[in-house]
């Protein structure tokens, strides 16, 4: 799609100036540096700019490859209308006052998007940088400079970020493919994008800037298409603000925008990053080194705390120190001093000469327990770090394993670096950043390999769901109570025996009906912490108790919460085993229904000990979500429990996904809790909450 853009043989400046200080002086001087096609100035004084005969309008000179427009705001939608007339499909709005200022921006804004679709124009912008293609030699942006060749394309939704990346690319000698400032998105997203550099040739690494994504289910689509094909690293900034939507459950309470990028990526594979040097330092890492078979790292150092720290940094990452072989220690003892280390780290020790430290990595490579290294240096008295840095080159740049160097220090250090820069290995100041590189290298490993089942469908009643939504729409009642059981049922989650009760008198036949013990909890579409108000009685165990508890509710409920409209009591069969978990769903605005998986009760929101997937799921996924609390063991059986039954849990989230999947009227809703029993045994939805969109 992007093709015809970034490999453009002719481009026109329209606003194309010889004044410095000028955005369209900057776009002329950025084309004429490198740039091999035609440059078609467009500016209504006409003359020459920069030695080039201008033009007073697009129409006067014809069609172009890409049209890249700098002048005023208010402007750019007829000229835009002008590149259409004439012929011309790919359109670069690099001018601001868009939507981003004001109404009125908001308002050419539209107009251009309008005149696109008539035209048939890809549109990147408007208030964007604009594009490079350094293997095209096209720098159709206001970029000083344009960046080294290499195989990292680079989409950002900030102007400012490109600039950065370029000028500490240039530093650090990282090289690109494609780079493109999306600004505000009107025409050309993140997901093109993502299209267009999984293609590329050119492009080994797609890494992104993104405060924002336009299409989720379409993004998360694609990505899981390209991270197949090539590494996808991500920095998403803005992660702090809550979903736009009011929430009221404990889903929508723990739920955010952070959650839901978080889980949108784990879905599709990508690689997240937290600032741009980790952007940086991953992409970097993945167009140069070999992917790590496993997760069984060793380490080389010459000092002993540095390699404790940096031990500690890979376990907590996620890493494992490899095991070394009985043959691999007995080869490090005979070639290193007595004194030295020969597990895993290996010290040799702070007079190691280079040849010292290619002996100790050509020998820890040969064992196949170790799947990377990270090389180690501090500069003490004797260590020669030129030396080492030789050394560590050769093996970082040939080795079949990745072989990352952290040269531990400052200004001792530099020369060393620059041997290192000059055989284009990065160097890791910091142990830990050194770490999470490797980890992110293996991580990618795994997820080029993974694989993504096809959702289960099951065989469900929508018909008699779609009637309970509709004759809610019809009451204009958004909160269902009790007819979610009916809905639960339709889709084949076991519920616990149950009545709605409106008068004492129904309440206590109907417990005698049930059988004690029973549960009674208030009936309020106002109040989701029933806890909070005295609304949750348990261990009912007779007529009388019931009454008792009926009456308290009625008397004390109303002086709390004097606003609720209280439609009566439940009534359920107290349920005398069990663990409590809960599952829910909140629909992001982004991404669509967001499922939540955790422990339940009344400690879901203290311990927050939660796991957020997007729907819908496959068994995989599922499955995943269960594992990924940091209490799961607790369903495993601890201390003489018994395991409790964890494919019914999976089965739950499965159902639950489909249904909100089914059902996009449905804005949140949560099981709280489903009462998971003994292996075997199942599990019984206990409460229920729903919530649908407002019209």
């Amino acid at each position: 799609m992007l093709d015809d853009m970034f490999n453009a043989k002719s481009v026109a400046v329209i606003g194309a100036s010889h004044k410095k200080g000028k955005i369209g002086y900057d776009i002329m001087i950025s084309l004429l540096r490198d740039y091999k096609g035609k440059i078609i100035p467009v500016n209504p004084k006409g003359g020459k700019i920069h030695g080039i005969p201008s033009y007073t309008s697009i129409k006067e000179y014809g069609p172009v490859d890409l049209a890249v427009i700098v002048i005023p705001a208010h402007l750019v939608p007829l000229t835009v209308k002008e590149c259409g007339e004439t012929g011309i499909k790919n359109i670069i709005v690099i001018s601001a006052g868009f939507k981003e200022v004001d109404t009125e921006g908001a308002e050419f804004e539209n107009q251009i998007v309008e005149i696109c679709k008539n035209y048939d124009i890809k549109l990147v912008g408007p208030n964007c940088l604009g594009i490079i293609d350094t293997h095209n030699h096209l720098n159709a942006s206001f970029a000083s400079e344009i960046a080294s060749k290499g195989k990292i394309s680079f989409m950002t939704q900030s102007g400012a970020i490109m600039a950065v990346i370029l000028d500490y690319a240039d530093k650090h000698h990282i090289g690109f493919s494609r780079i493109i400032s999306l600004g505000n998105k009107a025409g050309i997203n993140e997901k093109d994008c993502m299209e267009n550099f999984m293609e590329d040739e050119n492009t080994d690494v797609i890494s992104a800037y993104l405060e924002g994504i336009v299409d989720g289910p379409g993004f998360i689509e694609v990505s899981r298409k390209a991270s197949k094909k090539k590494p996808v690293v991500l920095i998403k900034s803005g992660t702090t603000s809550k979903g736009s939507e009011a929430v009221s459950s404990h889903t929508g309470t723990i739920a955010g925008s952070e959650s839901a990028y978080e889980a949108a990526f784990s879905k599709c594979g990508i690689l997240r990053a937290y600032s741009l040097e980790e952007l940086m330092d991953y992409c970097r890492a993945l167009t140069l080194f070999p992917l790590p078979r496993g997760n069984r790292i060793a380490i080389v150092t010459n000092a002993g705390g540095p390699g404790i720290m940096t031990t500690d940094a890979a376990i907590n990452n996620g890493l494992e120190l490899a095991v070394l072989s009985s043959e691999t220690k007995l080869k490090l003892k005979n070639g290193l001093p007595e004194s030295a280390s020969v597990k895993n780290p290996v010290d040799v020790l702070g007079d190691a000469s280079p040849d010292r430290c290619a002996f100790a990595l050509d020998t820890v490579l040969k064992d196949p327990n170790v799947d990377g290294i990270i090389l180690l240096v501090t500069p003490q008295s004797v260590t020669d770090l030129v030396g080492s840095a030789i050394v560590a080159s050769e093996y970082a740049t040939k080795s079949h394993k990745p072989v990352l160097c952290s040269f531990f220090g400052g200004t001792q250090c530099e020369k060393a670096e620059k041997v290192l820069d000059d055989n284009k290995v990065p160097n890791y100041v910091y142990p830990k950043t050194a770490v999470k590189t490797l980890k992110a290298l293996y991580d990618y490993n795994i997820i080029r390999n993974q694989e993504y089942p096809e959702s289960p469908r099951f065989n469900v009643d929508k018909e008699a769901v779609k009637s309970i939504i509709e004759d809610a729409k019809k009451k204009n009642v958004t909160t269902l109570g009790l007819r979610s059981f009916d809905i639960l049922k339709s889709y084949g989650i076991p519920t616990v025996g149950t009545a709605l009760t409106t008068t004492i008198e129904e309440t206590v036949e109907s417990a005698e009906e049930i059988g004690y013990p029973l549960v009674m909890k208030i009936v309020s579409p106002n109040i989701s912490h029933k806890y909070d108000v005295g609304g949750i009685k348990l261990n009912l165990n007779n007529a009388e108790e019931v009454k008792t508890a009926y009456e308290d509710m009625m008397e004390n409920i109303p002086l709390k919460e004097p606003e609720a409209h209280i439609e009566g009591v439940q009534l359920q069969k107290m349920l005398s085993s069990g663990t409590e978990v809960i599952i829910g769903m909140v629909r992001d605005p982004t991404f669509g229904p967001m499922i939540m998986f955790g422990f339940g009760g009344i400690y879901v929101e203290i311990f927050e000990d939660v796991k957020f997937a997007i729907a819908p799921l496959n068994e995989i996924e599922a499955e995943n979500m269960i594992t990924g609390i940091k209490t799961h063991k607790l369903l495993e059986g601890t201390r003489g429990d018994k395991p409790k039954d964890i494919p019914s849990i999976t089965d739950t989230i499965l159902r639950i996904s489909q249904l909100a999947t089914d059902f996009p009227e449905i804005n949140e809703f949560e099981i709280n809790p489903l009462m998971v029993f003994d292996e075997g045994e199942g599990a019984l939805a206990v409460d229920m909450r729903m919530v649908l969109k407002k019209d």
